[in-house]
């Protein structure tokens, strides 16, 4: 990148993946300035155009988390896209979802891959990572009366932690020269299925945990009647868990060592490290 500019602007800056990138851009060196609604560096709201130019400020490159719980956002992103151009940004790393490829129609996740590859005056790079270690330790996939609940009709994932998706995104911010037109799939080192991991949480914990792997049905229509998610959210969940049910998880591959250096962290591991996200206090 030409610009003497060094300043990456991480949207989602307060979330799963978005904190710990800002956090590690700064150990290397690099400003970041992070944006959310709330509790960040600078207020950013997809749904207030108003919010854009003034993130933008002063920034060569941006870490894009699109809105959240929402199919259609390709036109708000275009439209901060130009902003972004016109003020100077060269650079976007694009947290995209393993698969998108296959994501159905009326989702807007490709649609955001192939508008940043037409646009001539932007490098870009495109994360697609695996299902989120992160969603057995949050509100994603709360354990309630000692069982995980999420329909994958046995089939497996290879789950990777937030922690090596934001140090591959951090690679791609630091040096977009060498990883321009990049696509990278980070995913964990074994699949496993959910009844693995809740095996694996047990172990660790010492509590009696299962995997409830109820009809997805009644999962997706719980979730939307409860307001969790909205009602058009349910395709995305459908499609989410139809592919692990349909046995097209994500496939093992080394991009996390590939770009980082070193290996993917294991489910163990994440979960020796979260341990206390499952304690009788924490979940009750």
């Amino acid at each position: 990148m030409t610009s003497s500019r060094r300043k990456a602007l991480v949207l989602g800056g307060t979330g799963r993946t978005g904190a710990l990138v800002a956090r590690k851009l700064v150990a290397r060196g690099l400003d970041a300035c992070t944006a959310s609604r709330r509790g960040a560096d600078v207020t950013f709201d997809w749904d207030e155009p108003a919010t854009y130019a003034a993130a933008l400020n002063g920034i060569d490159r941006v870490y894009l988390v699109t809105p959240t719980m929402r199919i259609k956002f390709a036109r708000q992103v275009a439209d901060f896209l130009d902003l972004a151009t016109d003020a100077g940004v060269r650079h976007v790393t694009y947290l995209s979802t393993y698969g998108s490829d296959r994501a159905p129609p009326g989702v807007d996740i490709r649609a955001v891959e192939l508008d940043l590859a037409r646009r001539e005056n932007l490098t870009h790079s495109i994360l697609r990572p695996a299902w989120v270690m992160q969603n057995f330790s949050d509100e994603h996939l709360p354990l309630i009366d000692g069982a995980i609940t999420v329909p994958t009709g046995g089939g497996a994932e290879a789950f990777v932690d937030a922690e090596d998706i934001a140090a591959v995104a951090v690679e791609t911010l630091v040096d977009p020269e060498t990883h321009a037109g990049a696509q990278y799939a980070p995913t964990g080192p074994q699949p496993l299925t959910v009844g693995a991991v809740a095996d694996i949480i047990a172990g660790i914990t010492g509590r009696p945990i299962t995997h409830n792997d109820i009809d997805p049905d009644v999962w997706i229509g719980g979730a939307v009647k409860a307001g969790i998610v909205p009602a058009d959210y349910a395709i995305m969940l459908r499609w989410l868990t139809g592919t692990i049910i349909a046995g097209n998880g994500s496939r093992l591959n080394d991009d996390i060592e590939k770009v980082t250096g070193r290996p993917a962290t294991s489910f163990q591991d994440f979960a020796r490290r979260n341990a206390a996200a499952w304690a009788p206090e924490a979940i009750g």
